[in-house]
């Protein structure tokens, strides 16, 4: 599975997920640029079911900015992924059409398990320490929720993936701010619920990507353990947006969806029986690598 890459020309990656829009771009497997933007596209699913012409217009509109940059930097090859709101909003061939005109090339609905995978390349490109181990991937996103076990060297052997993420627990249970706890004990049924039957294989090192993992570890740090996530579950329950983003200097755009993502990192972590580590890898930096092996990178 290791990726050999192009060292010299840069690439990018447009990645189009339920809460944020985002442009990586690197070359040689370091990243250049990081640009994000916050949509919401699953929001809109959960309420409407699809995504209002008004969203889809904010999408286009954000993507050719970022193609733009990304052509201004070099950028010949870029892949256009479109995440959970495509799989989930019942206009989402609208949604890949309106990536794949503002981006100029022909975005790809990535399924549940090929984002998985995508993740724990990028995860395991990006963390010290797994070579040679049997690892588990954790990405929290908006929409969706993927667990995937593997190794380096041979990829992910062992996939799934779960019908809620962040935003979607969030307009479900958890609207208040702050949440409180009674919402918060919904919230955890509601995962136990669609968690039930789902038994990992044994890890011996386990990985937190995506926001949600980034935003708790400015609250409790970079392990995720048992004892951790439930101090930021404590926290994210009593504790208003206004407050976190004081005390602990995260997003407030972050923070609305904080305690939803915990909820579902710490189900995952019971399964695991492994603390998690925050690590900056994911779908994008896993697709940019695999773009820049490609022959019409070079």
């Amino acid at each position: 599975m290791w990726l050999r890459h192009h060292e010299a020309v840069p690439v990018a990656v447009i990645d189009v997920g339920s809460n944020t829009v985002r442009l990586h771009v690197a070359r040689g497997g370091e990243t250049i640029l990081r640009e994000k933007v916050m949509l919401r596209l699953g929001e809109a699913v959960e309420r409407f079911g699809a995504i209002p012409e008004t969203k889809l217009a904010e999408v286009g509109g954000c993507i050719a900015g970022f193609a733009a940059q990304a052509h201004r930097l070099g950028v010949e090859s870029i892949d256009a992924l479109v995440t959970s709101p495509g799989r989930q909003a019942t206009n989402g061939d609208a949604l890949l059409e309106r990536v794949s005109r503002s981006a100029g090339v022909q975005a790809r609905l990535l399924s549940s398990a090929e984002e998985g995978r995508l993740g724990f390349v990028g995860a395991v490109a990006a963390a010290r320490g797994v070579s040679r181990r049997v690892v588990a991937v954790c990405d929290v996103g908006g929409g969706s929720a993927q667990i995937a076990v593997g190794t380096r060297r041979d990829g992910p052997k062992w996939l799934r993936s779960i019908d809620i993420g962040s935003m979607r627990l969030t307009s479900r249970c958890l609207n208040d701010d702050p949440p409180g706890d009674s919402a918060v004990r919904v919230a955890r049924d509601e995962v136990a619920r669609l968690l039930e039957g789902v038994v990992a294989p044994t890890a011996e090192v386990a990985l937190a990507i995506g926001g949600s993992a980034r935003g708790l570890r400015a609250l409790v740090g970079s392990k995720l353990g048992a004892d951790e996530l439930e101090e930021a579950i404590t926290i994210l329950a009593q504790t208003p947006t206004s407050e976190i983003v004081a005390l602990f200097g995260v997003d407030p755009l972050r923070v609305r969806t904080l305690a939803a993502g915990a909820i579902i990192l710490a189900a995952l972590q019971e399964r695991l029986h492994l603390p998690l580590r925050v690590v900056r890898g994911g779908v994008r930096e896993g697709a940019a690598l695999e773009l820049a092996a490609q022959p019409a990178a070079a």
